[in-house]
């Protein structure tokens, strides 16, 4: 019994912390407060019970529609609630109960909520991603998968790469290829997980933005412009390197030495 105590708890934890990140993805785009006013839903304004808020158990319950209004509520407040306390445990798994698990746990919720909010308003908020720099800097100090000169590595190979490829791809068609935002959070990963976390988180959203893109294109009989928000691919990336990082270099290193 006591070996499942703390991954329940850590569970019930990160739904709570969930249902907190999305009133983040909801209410940055708008820049609004994320305390006040308290929980309500956003088409009849009338305040939620706490009962309507239990994470996941209410939108089941409550058949993802408000109580009062019948307002459908979108898929995403019960994928948050849900990849939010999986994430914890992978962590936990990881790391064990230690600062690395709650610093750790901190970077891939702020990672949680760019993904959403990209994935709604092709927007990443400057708000998250820019303290996140400095932020992640000074946790390199304490954490064992990077140091301070790595952690300036990362920032300045996050931020450069990404910001020299949207400049040329601009100067070559004219358009705009990739956003700031996705500088900066690169620049951010890179600060968290240093510069060899920032190429692996790179490859890898790479990789999968291609692959998914592609299909997503077909799928919707779309050409080549369409846009597809890269945020939640690097967001991924960061997950996979902060996770098995070490594993996919050494990996890489063999493929190409062989």
């Amino acid at each position: 019994m006591s070996d499942w105590f703390v991954p329940c708890a850590l569970f019930l934890f990160g739904c709570i912390i969930g249902s907190f990140l999305n009133v983040c993805i909801v209410r940055i785009p708008g820049e609004i407060s994320v305390v006040f006013p308290g929980s309500h839903c956003p088409v009849c304004k009338k305040k939620i019970a706490f009962y309507d808020n239990i994470p996941l158990v209410s939108y089941l319950l409550l058949g993802a529609k408000c109580r009062n209004c019948s307002a459908p509520i979108p898929l995403h407040y019960f994928m948050v609630e849900l990849c939010t306390p999986v994430i914890m445990l992978l962590l936990f798994y990881r790391f064990g109960m230690s600062w690395d698990l709650a610093v750790s746990f901190v970077f891939c919720s702020a990672l949680v909520v760019i993904t959403f909010i990209d994935l709604e308003h092709q927007i990443i908020p400057d708000v998250i991603s820019l303290p996140g720099i400095p932020l992640a800097f000074l946790c390199s100090f304490f954490v064992p998968w990077t140091t301070p000169v790595q952690s300036l590595l990362g920032i300045a190979f996050g931020g450069g790469v990404l910001y020299a490829f949207a400049l040329v791809y601009r100067l070559v068609t004219g358009k705009e290829g990739m956003g700031m935002g996705d500088v900066k959070l690169l620049a951010m990963i890179g600060a968290f997980l240093g510069w060899e976390g920032a190429l692996a988180a790179l490859l890898l959203g790479s990789f999968a933005g291609s692959v998914i893109g592609v299909f997503l294109i077909v799928w919707n009989g779309r050409d080549f412009r369409y846009a597809i928000p890269f945020g939640p691919f690097l967001s991924a990336g960061a997950f996979c390197s902060l996770l098995y990082g070490e594993r996919l270099i050494s990996l890489y290193l063999s493929l190409g030495g062989s």
